[in-house]
């Protein structure tokens, strides 16, 4: 949680500065031996997910954490008194009954990635083009409101999809959980 105290712009320059052919990553890594010269960790596809990881990964934890919370240890005690196997429990019991969490940690990160732009501006260097970027290219650049809109609301048209499917995944989870 300690990442959310701080502003997400700062977060990302942040990542900027570590991943700086002269910053510290580089740097530790020359001096222990694991580069001859300065890696390339910016302005690529991989500092763009790690941007992106970093930003959302608290998004995806916490709803699976509450989720995983809620089991209770007895279901786990029951699940080996009946001899299954680890991985069985895991596949059988505790995935579908933390289901809602992993959805819900799934629409958590899908929904504000998408609109995402700083992390591919300044982590890729403008390179690398995410829709949040080519709707912000099309309101302040190009001047296309027109095509920057449908943009716009082709991404709410598959959002709302998205949430659609959510609660339909959570329905079925829910009635599973119940016996009908």
């Amino acid at each position: 949680m300690l990442p959310f105290w701080t502003s997400f712009l700062i977060r990302t320059y942040a990542w900027l500065v570590l991943l700086n052919p002269v910053g510290l990553v580089n740097r530790l890594a020359q001096q222990l031996g694991l580069a001859d010269g300065p890696l390339p960790l910016l302005y690529n596809e991989f500092s763009v997910v790690l941007g992106l990881v970093y930003a959302y990964l608290p998004l995806m934890v916490l709803p699976i954490y509450a989720a995983l919370e809620r089991l209770g240890p007895q279901l786990h005690e029951a699940a080996g008194d009946l001899y299954a196997a680890p991985r069985v429990v895991l596949a059988r019991v505790t995935v579908p009954l933390a289901m809602p969490g992993i959805v819900a940690g799934c629409i958590f990160v899908f929904v504000p990635s998408l609109g995402n732009f700083i992390v591919p501006d300044l982590l890729g260097g403008g390179r690398k083009v995410m829709l949040g970027n080519l709707i912000q290219q099309q309101f302040l650049t190009a001047r296309d409101w027109p095509f920057g809109a449908v943009i716009a609301v082709a991404i709410l048209l598959v959002m709302l999809v998205v949430v659609g499917a959510q609660s339909s995944v959570l329905r079925r989870t829910q009635e599973a959980a119940d016996g009908r």
